[in-house]
């Protein structure tokens, strides 16, 4: 943007974009935000009669699973003109030929313009990604209506020696003309050279009357079908299932958004505008809300079409096969022209290898697709990270608090992701992994156990990229499984995932069985980070680890309900009755102690210590604690881990001891956790402590959001000190304010009825067949028989068919 008189630069040797006096210094100009739609508002900028509006729209639509994949946004600027002379407006969309850091330079990308349709002009940018990555194409559009004229530059050098226009030599043209009909662009670019790099450009002027409004619509799309992993496997993404794989939709996708965009925002500010009308919640809350969704975008998201990965023999070297076998069905499997009879041929032999080989690696995968029942849709597989700074896909210990975002807006791509780690629940994968913190050598994941990833570098065919610890051992991934299927199942209704899952959801409780040392219906931490709090040590009966088993053995009672296994109802609910009472235990008389080990952190006060119950009120079970001891507890945490920490305006600092210090027994017991903040204020809500829940979570608004607070909008990190010291940016737990959103919509449910004493002699064959699945689960080092498990297997099948 430039004034209408602007004064021109001192004549400078720069021909890149350092050369664009646009004179724009933003002291008038404000952004505002409520995720997937922005605005950036230019008040006299940069003409003082001007008053310019950009509207930003993604498709992020909630229970939308198409036009919420397409890779697209559309920019639409409103312009106000109140002098008292007609304004010329040229509006001008530039887009670098790049995909970030250096890749713009490494040559041979060229720019094409596209023919107009429906008034839409497009300019494609085609990249050519180095190091044998999948290509990408991006779109610039315009629309040209009545009065709004669009043009392009195809094609223009931001820096290097490539041929054509200079950046200065567009910005010019731009400024004296107002347009780029003067420029020959009918050509195709010519590839960029090497050291060099380029952009496009696409122009929509408008003359807009005194005291009248114009707007122009521009969007911008890219175009990647394909996601390679660094094992040799590739996926399409799902929109492919609407524009193709070919990799030639972007001009498509980029001219359908401008036609639909209408649409698509009257459907978002329907979602919206019920929360945002809501005069019970305070102002900051709605925008909160929706803008720590940005991480469904931004936290390295990968949506894929849901069919089986796209193997290379680069990820098959390790595998026996051969290409000796006759031709058949040729045609039927490979689009090659029948004049190459020998390619074809050879093509055809190793499509089928391929499928073969991904036939008998895919039962011993994490792949959930495989549980979907007759006359389900397959709407794809979701990755997201678990932050920019650790790099393990869909890290189940997180989602457990940023799932309520995914489960209310998206309830069918939560589900994909319950059913993957359903299906990795019953994967065994013997391979070594070394250990950090020891550097022992352990399986990667045993049978049993809910992994603590998915994995990173081939997701769902080699889990658990995380390696601190053996998360085999950890205590609360295979309760948060359970806890999760079973709130998805009351959040969707939906009985065949329950059945497809529920066997899942029986092993998961079975392996936990061994950690259970003292046959007291109760899990035991073992003395080292084994969960979430991963250098944060419990030992014995924690608050944290044992509220979730406890919640787990209900909800483990009703998921049995919901399938129709009396059997298993009546076991789990017996386990559970057994396991609240040794819980108990842990109350002093105002809050739960951390653990039951005596030792100095053990009366620390955590702020995440109603965990197990917060989930239990989430899944309209019955509460894991007495409500008079959980509104005790939160009300400690508030005093002590909210109050004392800036008055309340940072969150909830995860352990505070008794004499109101922080606890500093280690690096995660003294920061405060945005996620958990936002998980301990849903508590609140469930609890009907509403004010004390606005106030907990306006901890994290203050820090992470107002503009008197640390800087992290759009990348609230995991967590930060009480020295407002951050750590890892842009992290996936603070969409965990959704689970007070949740907590808040939720209908106010009669509390369930306690069911009738269940004896322990009438459970004899349920325990006994539980016993014997949970003995075949157990770790190597807790048997008492060194058997291997296909050993025990073996044995024990033997047996069952009287062999």
């Amino acid at each position: 943007m430039c004034p209408r008189s602007p004064e021109l630069l001192e004549e400078n040797a720069v021909s890149g974009i350092g050369s664009w006096d646009w004179n724009l210094n933003g002291h008038n100009s404000t952004y505002h935000a409520l995720f997937p739609r922005a605005w950036t508002v230019y008040e006299g900028e940069p003409d003082p009669e001007l008053r310019i509006v950009s509207r930003q729209i993604s498709p992020v639509i909630p229970h939308n699973y198409k036009e919420s994949s397409f890779p697209v946004s559309v920019f639409t600027f409103t312009l106000y003109n109140s002098g008292k002379t007609a304004a010329d407006v040229t509006l001008l969309f530039t887009w670098a030929n790049s995909v970030g850091g250096l890749s713009g330079f490494s040559g041979q990308h060229c720019n094409s313009k596209v023919m107009m349709k429906d008034g839409v002009h497009s300019v494609l940018l085609h990249h050519n990604t180095a190091n044998g990555l999948p290509p990408v194409t991006f779109a610039i559009a315009a629309e040209e209506t009545d009065g709004v004229h669009v043009s392009e530059c195809p094609c223009f050098v931001i820096s290097g020696n490539s041929q054509g226009i200079s950046a200065k030599d567009m910005w010019q043209e731009i400024k004296e003309f107002g347009s780029f009909d003067r420029l020959n662009s009918s050509e195709p670019s010519v590839p960029s050279a090497t050291g060099s790099s380029v952009g496009a450009a696409i122009a929509a002027s408008v003359t807009i009357p005194s005291n009248a409004v114009r707007s122009a619509t521009f969007s911008l799309a890219w175009d990647c079908p394909e996601v390679n992993f660094l094992s040799g496997k590739s996926y399409y993404r799902r929109y492919t299932k609407f524009y193709g794989t070919r990799g030639d939709a972007a001009a498509k996708i980029a001219h359908d958004a401008i036609l639909e965009h209408g649409h698509w925002e009257s459907q978002i500010e329907a979602w919206q505008r019920p929360i945002l009308e809501d005069k019970r919640l305070p102002e900051w809350y709605p925008i909160t809300l929706f803008n720590e969704l940005y991480y469904l975008n931004s936290g390295g998201t990968i949506w894929t079409d849901g069919s089986p990965p796209m193997h290379t023999l680069v990820s098959i070297v390790k595998r026996k096969f051969s290409l000796d076998r006759s031709s058949s069905g040729l045609k039927d499997i490979i689009d090659v022209p029948p004049q190459n009879d020998t390619a074809a041929d050879i093509l055809e032999r190793m499509t089928l290898i391929l499928e073969q080989i991904h036939t008998t690696i895919s039962s011993n995968s994490a792949f959930g697709t495989n549980l979907l029942q007759k006359g389900e849709e397959n709407i794809g597989q979701f990755l997201y990270l678990e932050g920019i700074e650790y790099h393990m896909w869909n890290t189940y210990d997180v989602h457990f608090y940023s799932s309520f975002a995914l489960v209310m807006l998206f309830p069918k791509l939560e589900l994909s992701i319950q059913r993957d780690f359903a299906a990795a629940v019953m994967m065994h994968d013997p391979n070594k992994i070394k250990l950090l913190h020891d550097g022992q050598w352990v399986p990667r994941k045993v049978l049993g156990a809910v992994p603590h990833d998915i994995g990173i570098n081939d997701p769902w065919f080699e889990v658990n990229a995380y390696n601190l610890y053996n998360t085999d051992r950890w205590k609360d991934l295979n309760p948060k499984f359970v806890l999760q299927v079973y709130r998805d199942v009351v959040a969707t209704g939906d009985k065949k995932f329950a059945e497809a899952v529920w066997p899942s959801v029986y092993v998961a409780m079975a392996y936990m069985d061994q950690f259970d040392k003292d046959r007291d219906g109760m899990i035991e931490n073992e003395g080292f980070p084994d969960q979430t709090y991963d250098t944060w040590s419990a030992s014995g009966v924690s608050a944290y680890s044992g509220g979730l088993w406890v919640a787990a053995l209900q909800a483990a009672s009703a998921m049995a309900h919901e399938v129709g296994d009396k059997g298993s109802e009546d076991y789990f609910w017996f386990k559970f009755q057994k396991a609240k009472g040794v819980y108990e235990k842990l109350w002093n008389g105002s809050y739960f102690n951390y653990d039951s080990s005596g030792g100095s952190s053990s009366s620390s006060i955590q702020a995440d210590q109603l965990a197990g119950q917060w989930y239990a009120r989430a899944c309209d079970l019955f509460p894991v604690v007495d409500q008079d001891k959980a509104r005790s507890a939160l009300q400690k945490v508030y005093n002590y881990n909210v109050l004392k920490v800036k008055d309340g305006r940072r969150g909830a600092v995860n352990g505070m001891l008794p004499d109101g210090k922080v606890d500093f027994s280690s690096m995660q017991s003294r920061e405060i956790w945005s996620g958990v903040t936002y998980a301990v204020a849903a508590t609140m809500i469930h609890e009907d402590m509403f004010d004390m829940a606005f106030q907990t979570a306006g901890g994290v608004y203050e820090a992470a959001w107002s503009k008197e607070g640390l800087g992290y909008s759009f990348q609230t990190p995991e967590g930060w000190t009480t020295e407002e010291q951050y750590r890892s940016l842009c992290y996936m737990r603070p969409l965990a304010i959704w689970a007070m959103q949740w907590a808040l919509t939720r209908p106010t449910t009669m509390e369930p009825e306690m069911k009738a004493e269940v004896k322990e002699d009438s459970l004899f064959r349920a325990h006994s067949g539980f016993s014997k699945v949970s003995r075949l689960l157990k770790l190597p080092e807790e048997r008492t028989r060194r058997r291997s498990f296909v050993q025990a297997v073996y044995e024990y099948t033997r047996k069952r068919i009287g062999m």
